[in-house]
């Protein structure tokens, strides 16, 4: 991505189904400060997606179709799609479910706030500022409360805990990222927006400091935070987590694309991997 489009969160187009079960997801669309506030909450079925309102969205938003995967994704169970046609284009679109965390809103039902804070997580935990679609881990759990299944095996291939995502899109009130874990500013990631030392690094996301400062677990045995309190506001949130090969260090020997140029030995400043 461009140096002067970095304050945008960039997204990715393209794979609408994800890659794996048990939370497992790609990460990769883009939202470029646009909102959902235009979005149909009456229900995301064959009516839902057919109303006058989410025609004009749709149509008048050039990513609409691209977050419109993003949001099924999240919202809507596995084994489940959701088909809708532009009225303008004649096109057909046809978008995979996944984590089903909005089991009302996707069985036609207006969407609670529940429903639209939880999307809003996931899809700011799908965020990536530099197009690339990065295998993760993302655990919580659904408005109604029903845990996403993980297993094992899925903590153990992503390994690395990453970051925790909440807000609400929906309603305008933000989307918001803290760190779950130490973070140096040595230190970089191929997933920069919950990785990250700099509050303003992934419009439209604001990245908060660390998880531990805002969020808790009703279980301190699972790998997830159920709940983030900011600004006075209690969000359900998404926890995510990486395989150590998307994270990076000043002074591995590689100058990798997150890293530049200079005299020090931070992300920013790296002279042993990227020279003066």
């Amino acid at each position: 991505m461009p140096e002067d489009a970095a304050s945008e969160a960039r997204f990715a187009s393209v794979d609408q189904a994800q890659q794996a079960d048990n939370g497992m997801t790609l990460n990769g669309m883009t939202l470029n400060g646009m909102t959902l506030n235009g979005m149909t909450l009456n229900g995301m079925t064959l009516n839902g997606l057919a109303t006058a309102s989410f025609n004009d969205w749709f149509n008048q938003n050039a990513d609409a179709a691209m977050v419109m995967a993003y949001v099924v994704k999240c919202a809507v169970p596995e084994g489940e799609t959701r088909t809708f046609q532009s009225t303008v284009t004649g096109t057909s679109y046809t978008w995979q479910g996944s984590l089903g965390l909005a089991p009302g809103w996707s069985a036609g039902k207006p969407a609670t706030v529940a429903e639209q804070q939880v999307v809003s997580a996931c899809l700011a935990a799908h965020a990536n500022k530099y197009g690339m679609h990065i295998p993760l881990s993302a655990l919580g759990r659904t408005a109604a409360g029903a845990e996403v299944p993980w297993s094992a095996e899925e903590l153990s291939t992503f390994s690395e805990k990453e970051a925790c995502f909440f807000g609400n899109l929906f309603a305008n009130e933000g989307l918001f990222a803290a760190r779950d874990r130490d973070f140096s500013a040595a230190e970089s990631s191929t997933r920069a927006c919950g990785l990250t030392l700099k509050a303003d690094t992934c419009a439209p996301i604001t990245n908060i400091g660390s998880c531990a400062q805002f969020c808790t677990k009703s279980d301190p045995s699972k790998p997830y935070y159920t709940q983030c309190t900011y600004n006075g506001k209690t969000y359900p949130v998404i926890t995510t987590r990486v395989q150590p090969v998307e994270l990076f260090r000043c002074g591995d020997g590689v100058c990798q694309f997150t890293e530049k140029p200079g005299s020090g030995n931070t992300a920013d400043s790296c002279r042993a991997d990227c020279g003066a």
